[in-house]
């Protein structure tokens, strides 16, 4: 059973991942893979409503997609889009990002070989990762112009979607651990963070919402091994 309280918190810190950019056309809209094929369907959206006149999908795949997406994320995003009418043109794969900040890397390398000129890209990502997804981005390819967009949709209808209640806020809350503890290693640029968010984020942590967490033997191994904690949650 999750409390009255837990929800309220889960919503304050789903709330704070939200950008609230206003969507406007890009240079390339980058897709992030993920277990939530709803980003492909976004992605696809903005791309019919001429957003981006090219799309990139990119993922490997992850403990939590390698069965149900075992060609790829990236791959899978691909035949989604094709069936929602992007044409195959329009899309370039990168199929090998095991994280977010390889994400953003190798999409940035795959769009340099194609010789694209970039100046602003609309970064699509599931909604309760749009800081995250943003303040990585902001950090790897400062030179840019980046416009955070998910599915527009409100916290429930979002759960509703995924049906599965306390994986989506086991992953807002590795979310949130990771806004806070990445800019000291370099993976993000800081943001603040309000005192009632990160009470939010704690209380969750106490009430046992943690398996999207980082150990903290994890987290220095991470360090020290340079930069592999980008990892999705």
């Amino acid at each position: 059973m999750i409390s009255q309280q837990s929800w309220a918190d889960a919503r304050r810190l789903w709330d704070f991942q939200q950008m609230g950019h206003e969507v406007r056309p890009c240079s390339v809209a980058i897709g992030l893979g993920s277990h939530d094929i709803g980003v492909a369907d976004t992605t696809a959206a903005l791309y019919r409503d001429g957003m981006a006149p090219l799309i990139v999908f990119t993922g490997a795949t992850s403990r939590t997609t390698r069965d149900r997406m075992p060609r790829g994320e990236a791959e899978h995003y691909r035949e989604r889009a094709l069936e929602l009418g992007v044409p195959a043109d329009a899309i370039l794969v990168e199929p090998n990002a095991r994280n977010t900040g390889e994400n953003i890397t190798l999409s940035r390398a795959l769009l340099t070989g194609q010789g694209i000129e970039v100046s602003s890209v609309l970064l699509v990502c599931k909604p309760y990762e749009e800081r995250r997804a943003y303040a990585t981005a902001r950090k790897l390819w400062p030179d840019v112009e980046w416009i955070c967009a998910s599915a527009p949709m409100s916290f429930a209808d979002y759960i509703a979607s995924i049906g599965d209640e306390r994986l989506v806020i086991d992953m807002l809350v590795g979310a949130q651990q990771r806004l806070m503890i990445y800019p000291d290693e370099g993976f993000m640029i800081r943001q603040e963070i309000p005192a009632d968010v990160e009470m939010a984020y704690r209380r969750l942590v106490t009430n046992g919402f943690t398996s999207r967490l980082i150990p903290r033997s994890q987290h220095v191994t991470e360090r020290l091994a340079g930069g592999a904690g980008f990892g999705r949650g």
